[in-house]
């Protein structure tokens, strides 16, 4: 039997969840950041979203290198509301048959200065509904590369922040950001919790 050497478990694909909310009128905004590097994984791997009867959009692939440690993978964005995503994201993990211990989430993160990284596996939601519902469906203990996108200004409220675009000062610096975190999940993937905290908790 082949087995994963990350998880010790028979081999099976891993699902990598970046949460957003669907539609063009939402793509730039910093609640959306797990689409962005969703988006960039899904071009490393050479492949293009396609819709899936989950409710979320998929594509397949591996990451690692070929034959020595690489790693099957499902990336997916679900297509309900982010307050919603435990639904599409629970419809895929039966359908691949994906235990909770191969399941990362890629998301924004208030309490973090923006760009900057955390990875952990569990914990609680933070106030954050898109995790909020993950966690309903899938239990708390699935890993989480969490996106620093920073407190808002002054007395705005949260909802308002994080449903607004990038400022033009962070989209200079917002595709190396995405870049890095893209790293971070496939280093989580391959080489496990441990090295991927060493390398891009920040």
């Amino acid at each position: 039997m082949t087995t994963d050497a990350s998880t010790g478990g028979p081999a099976g694909p891993w699902l990598v969840a970046g949460l957003g909310n669907p539609g063009p009128g939402y793509a730039g905004n910093r609640h959306n950041v797990g689409f962005l590097v969703t988006d960039l994984l899904a071009s490393r791997l050479g492949g293009k979203f396609r819709t899936h009867k989950s409710r979320a959009r998929v594509v397949e692939g591996r990451v690692g290198v070929p034959g020595v440690s690489g790693r099957r993978v499902v990336l997916a964005q679900p297509m309900s509301f982010m307050n919603l995503s435990g639904g599409p994201v629970g419809a895929l993990r039966d359908f691949y048959k994906v235990p909770v211990e191969r399941i990362v989430v890629v998301h924004d993160e208030l309490d973090i200065d923006f760009g900057a990284l955390r990875l952990k596996k569990g914990g609680g939601d933070n106030g954050h509904n898109g995790l909020k519902s993950l966690t309903k469906t899938l239990g708390p203990d699935y890993f989480r590369v969490r996106f620093g996108v920073g407190r808002p200004p002054g007395r705005m409220p949260v909802a308002d922040y994080v449903l607004k675009d990038f400022s033009a000062a962070e989209r200079k610096e917002l595709d190396y950001f995405v870049d890095r975190a893209a790293d971070a999940v496939e280093t989580l993937i391959v080489d496990g919790l441990e090295r991927a905290q060493s390398t891009y908790n920040s």
